[in-house]
């Protein structure tokens, strides 16, 4: 048995993410139709995490075991002619039987991109959010930077039925900022694991310091005090991005 290792880049815009679910199109279930096809036989593929419906991902990394003797090369390429034109593998390699996709990563990023000109030209509108309205940059710039650090997001997270209730939600930000780039304000952040919506609802709320509503100080509110706040408002999915996951060399 061969455990095969893969980056898989897609565009999200219609998958129900990607995670397996029964009658739904998703990222997971169309790679496992693909390689059961070429194995004879079920594999199960598994990613480094779930992404939401309708988020893309760059560089996704995933696992999966197979008998099948074919090269990787001869396999990432099979399977590519076989894939829908918005999921591509991007490489492929042999490793070790005791690597998984989920458990051995040290760091995720995520990227969310906001559209500021007036007019959203239409090949963008499937990869940002639009928000042409009047928003105080540097206030956003200086809510992301407070991430940075271990905390508990609870603020900031989706229930998820897999959460032990009443566990803190703790998790490490390593590096958060947000800035311009000519019409697009990015918001990027890099940490090690995220939970869920936890960086739509991170954008959404730093949008809400960018209008006027909240301040910075209600950010570090939600941070000191998460179980006083509900997560939200999340940020529409179509505007973020996983860029990479990171593994030891």
């Amino acid at each position: 048995m061969r455990r095969i290792r893969i980056t898989v880049s897609y565009d999200g815009t219609e998958y129900h993410g990607w995670q397996l679910q029964p009658g739904l199109a998703t990222i997971q279930g169309v790679l496992e139709q693909i390689l059961g096809g070429i194995e004879g036989r079920p594999v199960a593929v598994h990613g480094s995490g779930r992404t939401d419906a309708g988020v893309h991902a760059l560089a996704q990394a995933a696992a999966f075991d197979l008998t099948n003797p074919i090269p990787v090369t001869n396999l990432r390429k099979a399977v590519n002619r076989l894939l829908p034109p918005d999921i591509r593998i991007t490489s492929a390699e042999e490793t070790g039987p005791d690597f998984h996709p989920r458990f051995n990563a040290r760091a995720k990023t995520y990227e969310y991109r906001i559209f500021r000109g007036e007019v959203c030209p239409p090949f963008e509108r499937r990869y940002v959010y639009h928000h042409p309205y009047p928003l105080d940059e540097d206030a956003v710039a200086e809510a992301a930077g407070l991430f940075v650090g271990a905390h508990d997001f609870a603020a900031f997270a989706a229930a998820d039925q897999t959460d032990v209730p009443g566990t803190p939600r703790v998790r490490t930000v390593f590096s958060s900022a947000a800035w311009r780039d000519c019409d697009r304000l990015l918001f990027r952040i890099r940490g090690s694991g995220f939970l869920k919506h936890m960086v739509r609802n991170m954008t959404g709320l730093l949008l809400e310091v960018g209008k006027g509503n909240l301040s910075p100080d209600d950010v570090r509110e939600r941070l000191a005090t998460p179980a006083a706040f509900r997560p939200g408002p999340a940020a529409p999915a179509r505007g973020l991005f996983l860029i990479s996951v990171e593994y030891p060399s």
